[in-house]
């Protein structure tokens, strides 16, 4: 589904020089038959590109090579149309190797009031963790109360984005680093407060459990995604597992759901509210 974020045809094919592994690895999962021709067509004229997926996605090289073999040579124009379908299939991702676009382009940024982040917990000289920051909505928010913030971020170019912002504004309470949110780099119990935009949700029962295994016993986790076009509809698998949900319209008039969950550890083990 189009995001609507960015125009595909301004983007070069080399923009995926700048992705990472797991990236790539997920382009190539449950793509259908003309992606794949698509894509066949944009390797074969742009090598480079297909030399970074093989060496840094050694996984994928079958399937690369498989592609590219069954690509018919195309004109000029025919590999440009292919190179755009390709790049509009992963808006999200082209997005973020330009992270400077996003806080005007992106509605879940641009239309959002970090009050709401405030509504949710107190931050008061808490230390925090933003699991997949992305360009920082939430960690820069935080860190306005919060005595420390770690932003946990898997893109490259969106953290290095995130400490431009720190080197150019002298923002002294926010470190970044990379981390997924099923593998986050950090010792049990070392945050008050663990939070997130749009993580959770390709294995719910697995990335909770990392976050709270970070979080302390009476911390908060938190899932506050930011203000979109169309409504949200509440998360029945967050609401199942025992998150509280908070309600808002938006700035868009859209319904918008966020949702906390009180972290309380009992012999190793963590429950909800």
């Amino acid at each position: 589904m189009p995001l609507g974020w960015i125009n595909a045809a301004d983007y070069s094919f080399n923009s995926f020089l700048l992705m990472e592994r797991f990236q790539i690895r997920i382009m190539f999962e449950h793509k259908d038959a003309a992606w794949k021709r698509c894509m066949g067509i944009a390797l074969h004229a742009n090598p480079a590109v297909r030399w970074y997926f093989e060496h840094l996605c050694p996984e994928c090289v079958h399937t690369i090579a498989e592609i590219t073999e069954i690509a018919a040579s195309a004109s000029t124009g025919d590999v440009r149309r292919a190179e755009v379908t390709v790049l509009a299939s992963v808006e999200d991702f082209v997005t973020y190797t330009t992270p400077e676009v996003m806080a005007t382009r992106c509605n879940f940024i641009y239309g959002w009031d970090p009050a709401r982040l405030f509504q949710m917990a107190d931050f008061t000289g808490k230390t925090v963790l933003d699991v997949g920051s992305g360009s920082g909505r939430l960690a820069f928010a935080a860190a306005e109360r919060a005595e420390w913030v770690y932003a946990s971020e898997p893109v490259t170019t969106l953290r290095e984005y995130m400490r431009g912002k720190i080197a150019r504004e002298g923002i002294s309470n926010v470190r970044v680093l990379d981390g997924m949110a099923d593998a986050l780099p950090f010792p049990d119990d070392t945050f008050d407060i663990v939070m997130s935009g749009h993580v959770v949700g390709d294995d719910y029962d697995g990335e909770i459990a990392e976050l709270a295994r970070v979080c302390k016993h009476g911390g908060w986790l938190l899932n506050c995604r930011g203000d979109e076009a169309k409504s949200h509809k509440p998360s029945e698998e967050l609401i199942a597992r025992g998150w509280e949900e908070m309600h808002y319209v938006g700035s868009f008039g859209g319904d918008v759901c966020r949702y906390r969950w009180r972290v309380v550890k009992e012999g190793g083990s963590h429950t909800g509210l």
